[in-house]
């Protein structure tokens, strides 16, 4: 053997260290299996998510209907609708505003004739008030003014004034109701709820569709658990949630304001006005100058349809 040269001695596994078992082996393979599922089934997810980003421009709206007329009646195309309130035997309640002219706060309407049925009182309201949103709580009328925080509330059974009152509002607009509360608007993006004893606000959700406030929420309407509003200087009616404010899905009506202007009714002003009997659910809508009042039916909207477009139509930008 050459003087510089070593023999390798052989290892020998020192005493303190353990191989592991089998049973830890398999343990340590499962958490390790179940830690890569975990990770591909949230990469899946973030895929997702990017993808529907990236192609939210053209998505599947199941919630926006078109709608069909059911019946026409003839409306007064003088009132310039502001609220508007169905009150079972063929009759409604609507409050009117223009400046300018003579406002008549209340008009109870015959359904069939459009007309104001003459054995019923018509309240006047004072040149420094201009009449808005409109609703019935316990046999009382409450009503909204335009520009200021004062409303009103009336007997039904003669419509005289029984009370006045101030909200908590930046504006009235529009008026509805549930039967617990009040739900009031002021032409933003924001949804009231007033105490119908106090008139106070006690609550308030901003409304929203696709990332976006919906402002110029105008007159209001509760219909089956949501709020329904028309959204000023628009020909839609936004369906509402009463637990985030978010919109659940569009009613889209050009082809009435369309038709009115095409049969030669170049006077009149925007969509306002809805109505809802609970007993016979039918849907009643109106404009401003409106020469008729439909009973409309919804159909929902199947095919895929760019948001972009919805926005355009639905979401008019603040001025």
């Amino acid at each position: 053997m050459a003087p510089n040269s070593r023999r390798k001695k052989p290892y020998k596994k020192p005493n303190n260290i353990s191989m592991p078992s089998p049973s830890f082996t398999r343990f340590s393979r499962k958490k390790v299996s179940v830690f890569v599922s975990l990770v591909m089934f949230f990469g899946v997810i973030f895929l997702l998510g990017i993808s529907s980003n990236i192609f939210s421009g053209v998505a599947h709206v199941p919630k926006l209907y078109s709608i069909q007329v059911i019946n026409e009646f003839p409306h007064d195309p003088s009132a310039f609708t502001q609220g508007l309130l169905y009150a079972g035997n063929g009759t409604l309640y609507e409050s009117t505003g223009l400046k300018g002219k003579v406002n008549l706060l209340i008009l109870i309407v015959a359904l069939h004739t459009g007309k104001v049925e003459e054995v019923e009182a018509l309240q006047k309201m004072d040149d420094s008030y201009f009449g808005e949103g409109l609703t019935m709580f316990e046999k009382r009328l409450f009503q909204v003014t335009w520009l200021t925080k004062t409303g009103f509330i009336y007997d039904t059974d003669d419509l005289s004034k029984i009370g006045k009152f101030t909200h908590g509002m930046d504006d009235g607009w529009g008026l509805a109701t549930n039967g617990k509360v009040l739900f009031g608007s002021d032409g933003t993006s924001a949804l009231y709820q007033l105490d119908p004893k106090t008139l106070k606000v006690i609550g308030k959700q901003i409304v929203r569709y696709n990332g976006h406030e919906v402002h110029y929420l105008n007159e209001l309407e509760f219909v089956n658990d949501e709020i329904w509003a028309n959204v000023w200087q628009t020909d839609c009616i936004a369906r509402i949630s009463l637990k985030d404010g978010s919109v659940l899905g569009w009613i889209l009506l050009p082809n009435l304001r369309e038709g009115l202007i095409a049969a030669g009714h170049n006077g009149i002003d925007v969509l306002n006005g809805i109505a809802w009997d609970d007993n016979d659910n039918r849907l009643f809508v109106t404009g401003k100058l409106w020469p008729k009042l439909y009973e409309i039916k919804l159909h929902p909207i199947t095919k895929h349809f760019d948001t972009g477009v919805i926005e355009q139509l639905c979401i008019p930008r603040r001025s």
